[in-house]
């Protein structure tokens, strides 16, 4: 039997939800966090990559005691075609010394950590407890939650719902709409076993260092997403991710678009020899800015993936979560030392979310996805145009560099007309300018 009252419930044991708790325990307040999970990490997927920025303004210096994997010193990006790539990278020392620019983490380990760094601080963790609804008072207010458990009633003067896309604690206090397949992406992601020195080899590593490598081109079959490659201690996080919408469109299975991508001739020799250990599948908010719920309610607020607050273009989402996570506890800070949790006072949320990189970035891709579900050639089209360049100009045969510009510049006019390639320059500007 669960009979408590807290002074703020935080659903959902994610970067979000545990940034909260953890900021508002260690300021004094009495915080439950409520996870559906059996553990933290249990019910969590991400690509795997952690932002330092974010985490290190939550628990400074966190590379000392948390689970890492590897410290991300070299970011690569391939433009796949049928049989080649094109790779554009960037290592650089900078990355590699604290506090790090990102590393990449096993969730199940690394949410373990977190969520215990905010016990320490004397937040309540309530684990393998579904919240189902919200409990107002007389006039309409959140002053609570229903969970699953018998006689399982939390209050709270305040609440924050972190419980991912699909957020049930949203949908149930009518903030969160039910989500369209063009604003959530289907990831579909293995971990695969593979000798630590093998790992160091094959992807020119050195020491702890890391590297992940994101992939666009033929590996999505023409689909709205991207591909990954992250490197860990002894594994590799290997997954793709695409629009709900095209899964159903393009009628492809996930199972299958990730095993092609696996043996695509350039990712294949990445992974002979290693042992999936797991595979996970999982939903991530696509819709941006234009998708975004309202967030700031009396006595309720709204943080991470439940927010929509993933940056796609960019695969950022860890670092919005936890941000917004911190900024919706000092806002909850400021609120109790007003005993002031109306919607007026709980704005200040919003204004901090707003004057952040949080909300500026999202607004300046706010017509990314719209963009590329209507300009698809990006995603076939041009890596098969690039590709075809770069082995035309780099193939040694005798003839004139000045001759291979002009059949390269033929080549590419086959397959996209001259308006074509200025109307997509144009229209990739204002998308992403």
């Amino acid at each position: 039997m669960i009979e408590n009252k807290f002074d703020a419930i935080v659903v959902g044991a994610g970067p979000a939800g545990t940034s909260a708790a953890l900021v508002m325990a260690q300021s004094g307040l009495n915080v439950a966090l409520v996870e559906r999970g059996d553990f933290p990490g249990s019910k969590n997927v991400m690509g795997g990559q952690i932002y330092s920025k974010s985490l290190n303004e939550i628990v400074p210096e966190f590379w000392k005691e948390a689970p890492l994997e590897r410290v991300v010193a070299e970011k690569r990006f391939w433009f796949l075609s049928k049989d080649s790539k094109v790779s554009v990278a960037h290592k650089t020392p900078k990355f590699a010394q604290p506090p790090y620019n990102s590393c990449t983490v096993l969730r199940a380990k690394f949410d373990k950590w977190f969520v215990g760094k905010a016990i320490e601080k004397g937040a309540f963790y309530i684990p393998e407890t579904l919240v189902e609804d919200v409990i107002r008072d007389n006039k309409g207010r959140i002053i609570g939650v229903k969970t699953g458990r018998a006689e399982g009633e939390l209050y709270a003067p305040v609440v924050v719902a972190a419980d991912g896309v699909n957020s049930l604690l949203s949908k149930a206090a009518g903030f969160h709409p039910e989500l369209s397949p063009e604003n959530v992406a289907l990831a579909v992601k293995e971990i695969i076993a593979m000798p630590r020195n093998r790992i160091q080899d094959l992807f020119d590593l050195e020491g702890e260092q890391g590297c992940t490598i994101e992939i666009a081109g033929e590996i999505t079959k023409g689909m709205v997403g991207v591909g990954f490659i992250y490197t860990n201690k002894t594994t590799l996080s290997v997954g793709v991710g695409c629009i709900l919408s095209d899964w159903v469109n393009y009628k492809m299975s996930p199972y299958d678009l990730i095993e092609e991508m696996k043996n695509h001739p350039v990712v294949k020799p990445l992974l002979e020899g290693g042992q999936i250990r797991e595979y996970l599948a999982h939903l991530i908010p696509e819709g941006g800015y234009n998708a975004m719920p309202l967030l700031v309610s009396d006595g309720f607020l709204v943080a991470g993936d439940a927010g929509m607050m993933v940056n796609g273009l960019h695969q950022e989402g860890s670092n919005l979560a936890m941000t917004s996570g911190k900024m919706a506890a000092e806002t909850i800070i400021e609120a109790h030392k007003k005993g002031d949790f109306s919607a007026r006072c709980l704005s200040l949320y919003k204004r901090k979310l707003d004057e952040s990189y949080v909300i500026k970035d999202l607004k300046k891709y706010r017509n990314s996805y719209a963009y590329l579900e209507g300009n698809r050639q990006l995603l076939t089209t041009y890596p098969e145009i690039i590709n075809n360049a770069a082995t035309e100009f780099l193939t040694v045969d005798g003839v004139p560099k000045w001759e291979k510009q002009k059949k390269i510049f033929r080549s590419t006019l086959k397959k996209r007309n001259l308006w074509g390639l200025i109307k997509d320059a144009y229209s990739a500007w204002r998308a992403f300018g």
